[in-house]
């Protein structure tokens, strides 16, 4: 009975991996298509985001099995609950990343709006990509390799940035555009929110240390 619940650990583990390159694939591919306006792309990005739905909903009925019928306790109940926490984290990111496709279609063939802003919307992307590329690598090992610097965040700075380029440009950007393109900074923003969530439940399961209760110093922590 262990050892078939140690197989169903490790099964989890590799499709909570495999579900973080798909994340990571629709991130890098959201950026080809906002800097090159790529209708391909878009449909590509569309279809990964159902593919990690589609495997969210596999992995929420793996975890529903072995809580119900394998009875985990301590760490390997943290392991289980976690994993579904995760899973979830990483389906958003896919909805967010269809959000931002949604956006690049209805605009298509033109961009989503001028070079300036285009320039800071692929830089917020790329920021996104690495972040979910990380947060896989932590997925993959059971330990979070996030250096946590003290200071603003660099996705606040490129936000902050997007928004004073909206407001110089405002004279001549629409206000239904400016919007759209202020909504655009937003989903790519919380893309990296659910990164840092998955952080920190990955330090919750490698120290035990509850989300809420961890601090700068625990998420540097190699202990």
């Amino acid at each position: 009975m262990r050892t078939q619940f140690t197989h169903e650990l490790v099964a989890l583990t590799n499709d909570l991996t495999l579900m973080c390159r798909v994340a990571h694939d629709a991130v890098e591919r959201l950026i080809d298509a906002l800097v090159d306006a790529d209708l391909k792309a878009t449909y590509e990005v569309f279809a990964l985001d159902e593919q990690l739905q589609k495997m969210y909903g596999a992995c929420e009925a793996r975890t529903v099995v072995l809580l119900a019928l394998q009875a985990p306790v301590a760490r390997d109940l943290r392991h289980v609950v976690t994993a579904i926490q995760i899973a979830s984290e990483l389906s958003r990111i896919g909805w967010l990343t269809s959000r931002v496709a949604d956006q690049i279609y209805r605009s298509h063939p033109g961009h989503v709006g001028p070079q300036p802003i285009l320039d800071i919307l692929a830089e917020m992307g790329r920021l996104a990509a690495h972040r979910t590329a990380v947060s896989g690598q932590a997925v993959a090992t059971g330990h979070n390799a996030t250096e946590t610097e003290p200071g603003v965040h660099p996705m606040e700075q490129l936000h902050h940035r997007l928004l004073t380029a909206l407001t110089e440009a405002a004279p001549a950007q629409p206000t239904d555009s400016a919007i759209d393109l202020a909504m655009t900074g937003s989903y790519l923003e919380r893309c990296i929110d659910h990164t840092d969530r998955i952080d920190s439940l990955i330090r919750f399961l490698d120290t035990g240390i509850p989300p809420t209760a961890q601090t700068r110093k625990d998420a540097t922590s190699d202990d």
